[in-house]
């Protein structure tokens, strides 16, 4: 893992401090640098493609990368070796705002981050997790937005149960110290109930775990894989969407990215868009708004992705009214 500059400046500060502020607005005109963590390897595509998304919407509000401002991405997977490099480098950067794609990512560098600003992209359920005091008025330093709503985890059980009939079990994969995901667990276990299928409540701590509990849902048949928007997950999916392919479990993810590597469905909050909405606030704050009266934004969209290749491989023939409903179809 790497840190790509897209631009290259003198770094006359080494540390987050609280005086920094003080000396900034003293120099109006120099270059903004904003410090963007990401959840993603650096080649990873789908990372690509939200670092893009976020460089664009600083463009179309007239920041230019290299002239008005100076973009870091931060990428990796949060491991113990992740956080020291990062900290370090938010020292050395010195960044005006953070943005963070994630809450581990979050809770990784909170404390070298001090009182610089930051915006979280795509983290669910920020005040249960005590990251803001409410979703009108955060307080403190942080604000963002949110890319889950609970009622979610039903409307993936619904999606299985309407274009795979046969399904009796669903294996929900998750990260137990994600907030979110409890919540959407919990809805799909209510769901699950009302339509007498199985929900099995797979937590999992790293790609052994995922590996295990897939491969052991997989012998018995009429099963089906539910994935919540969640970095472990995300990070494994390549890995995922193969063992669900061999064990012919049907996958239904909130990323879109699942879909396109080979899974059945996807449903959510269109997650490049979201980084495109942070550069709002990154502008915002760069003008000189606080993230303590800026609301915390929740997803008002969320798109459909049906992989009609996937669902022939896995001999499933997804209804029309699915069909009729789909953002996108790929065929």
């Amino acid at each position: 893992m790497r840190r790509r500059r897209f631009v290259f400046g003198l770094l006359s500060i080494s540390a987050l401090a609280p005086g920094l502020p003080a000396l900034r607005a003293q120099q109006p005109s120099r270059m903004r640098r904003v410090a963007v963590l990401m959840l993603y390897p650096e080649k990873d595509p789908e990372g690509q493609v939200r670092a893009r998304a976020f460089r664009e919407g600083l463009e179309k509000l007239g920041w230019l990368p290299g002239k008005t401002i100076a973009i870091d991405f931060l990428w990796g997977a949060f491991d113990a070796d992740w956080t020291r490099l990062v900290t370090s480098q938010l020292q050395q950067l010195a960044p005006d705002v953070i943005a963070v794609n994630s809450s581990t990512g979050l809770r990784a560098i909170e404390k070298v981050a001090g009182t610089t600003p930051i915006v979280f992209i795509s983290v669910s359920e920020p005040v249960a997790q005590g990251l803001v005091a409410s979703l009108a008025h955060p307080g403190g330093n942080l604000t963002g937005l949110s890319n889950l709503e609970p009622t979610l985890g039903a409307k993936w059980v619904d999606l299985l149960r309407e274009s795979v009939p046969a399904v009796k079990r669903i294996a929900f994969i998750y990260n137990p110290g994600n907030p979110g995901s409890k919540v959407t667990l919990q809805t799909a276990q209510i769901a699950a109930r009302n339509f007498s299928i199985e929900l099995l409540d797979k937590a999992v701590a790293g790609l052994a775990d995922i590996e295990a509990a897939i491969a052991d849902f997989g012998r018995e048949p009429n099963g089906a894989l539910i994935l919540p928007p969640e970095p472990l997950v995300a990070v494994h999916r390549k890995r995922i969407v193969e063992l669900a392919t061999a064990h012919k479990l049907p996958i239904v993810s909130a990323l879109r990215s699942f879909a396109e590597e080979g899974g059945l469905i996807s449903y959510g909050a269109n997650i490049p868009n979201l980084f495109r909405q942070s550069a709002e606030y990154v502008d915002r704050i760069l003008k000189g708004e606080k993230p303590a009266d800026m609301p915390v934004q929740q997803p008002t969209k969320f798109e459909m992705i049906v992989n009609l290749k996937s669902a022939k491989a896995l001999d499933i023939v997804v209804p029309a009214t699915i069909l009729a409903r789909a953002d996108e179809v790929m065929e």
